[in-house]
Parts: C-alpha cells; sequence; structure tokens
C-alpha cells in the first residue's frame, strides 16, 4: 500500500517517512494557495518559440483572474463561470467554463492537489520547490508546474506544458496580497464597450 501511494505521487521511494515529507509538501502547497484571496503581480510570459510578454496579473479567489498584457492589448478575464481570451489582432475573444480549462484548480473553491488531480513529482530545482500536477481524468492533456520559493514560501511562477509538450512559462514579481481590487477588472468588457458582457 505504501509503495502504491508513493508511485502515486510520483516518487520512486520506499520509506514512510519519506512519503510523509511528500504529503507535508502537498499539504503546505494547498494551505499556500488558499490562502490567497486577492492578488496583484507583475508577470513575464515566455513562449516555447523563446517569445517573451509582460503584464499585470490579478486573482481574486475563487473564481477569479485577469491577465492584462504590456506590449498587446490582448488580455485574460476569468470571472466566475467563463474564462475568456481577448485576441487583438483578430477583434474576438473565445471562451471556455473555467472548469475546462487548467485554471480551474487554483479559482475553486475547494482547493485540491489530489481530488481530481495527482501530485506526479515533487523536486528542487534551482532553489525552488516544483510540485508537477497532472489531471487524473485525462493525463495526456499536458501538466502543470508550480515553483514555490521556501524562504519565503511562495508561488514564484508556473510552467504550463501542454498536449504538444510545448511549454509556456509565467513568472511573478512585486506580488501584492490582499489588496482591494475593482469588480470591473473581472468581467469581459470588449475594447471600445462600456459594458461587460457575461457568458458570451
Amino acid at each position: 500500500m505504501k509503495k502504491i501511494i508513493l508511485l502515486a505521487f510520483g516518487l520512486l521511494l520506499t520509506s514512510p517517512l519519506l512519503a510523509q515529507a511528500a504529503n507535508n509538501d502537498i499539504q503546505r502547497a494547498e494551505d499556500y494557495l488558499r490562502s490567497l484571496s486577492t492578488v496583484k503581480a507583475d508577470f513575464v510570459q515566455r513562449a516555447d518559440n523563446g517569445s517573451r510578454l509582460s503584464g499585470t496579473f490579478y486573482l481574486n479567489r475563487p473564481g477569479k483572474l485577469r491577465f492584462e498584457y504590456n506590449e498587446v492589448d490582448d488580455f485574460i478575464v476569468a470571472d466566475g463561470v467563463f474564462i475568456y481570451f481577448y485576441d487583438s489582432e483578430m477583434q474576438e475573444q473565445s471562451n471556455a467554463p473555467i472548469g475546462q480549462t487548467l485554471a480551474d484548480f487554483l479559482l475553486r473553491k475547494d482547493l485540491s492537489l489530489t481530488n481530481d488531480l495527482t501530485v506526479k513529482n515533487i523536486a528542487s530545482e534551482n532553489g525552488y520547490q516544483v510540485l508537477t500536477l497532472t489531471e487524473k481524468a485525462d493525463e495526456g492533456a499536458g501538466e502543470v508546474k508550480l515553483f514555490f520559493t521556501t524562504a519565503p514560501y511562495a508561488l514564484s511562477k508556473w510552467q504550463v506544458i501542454d498536449a504538444a509538450g510545448l511549454t509556456t512559462e509565467i513568472t511573478l514579481a512585486n506580488m501584492q496580497r490582499d489588496v482591494k481590487l475593482p469588480a470591473s477588472l473581472f468581467a469581459y468588457i470588449a475594447p471600445k464597450e462600456d459594458k461587460p458582457a457575461y457568458n458570451q
């Protein structure tokens, strides 16, 4: 039974002490992510092709987030039900229910890294503690790697690896927690319009 639990975490270990350490690491990450209420941070996004964009990240748990970019007029916003992607070049948006996206685990009220996710691996990389997550129902859909600093313990960046193996990395800086954020940040409002359009 112990071996099965360890393999589920992606750890080729046999010591119950190491299994407990893995459980502790997962619990610590869950507790930290649940403690994030409202957040504002600068971010840098690096794509697999080497392109780089920067901007501001906003989070209002549960259910809501926003990415605003400096270099382009694109933005991403989750309003609690849907997540919208606005493409400024095409001047159009696409959307999907939050539950169908990899952002769902971070935005849900009952945040868990183990209910319908698998912690595939826990490792130390370049001073970070890194947790690699996959969806239990569809492990082939890709994975998310969360990078935590240890002193202080904080989410520093994450990587999304899609089903084709392409990686997008988001690095956070200047994080402010428990800040007051206007509700309008988390409604989809098309450029040149002055009112939100919900769930379209």
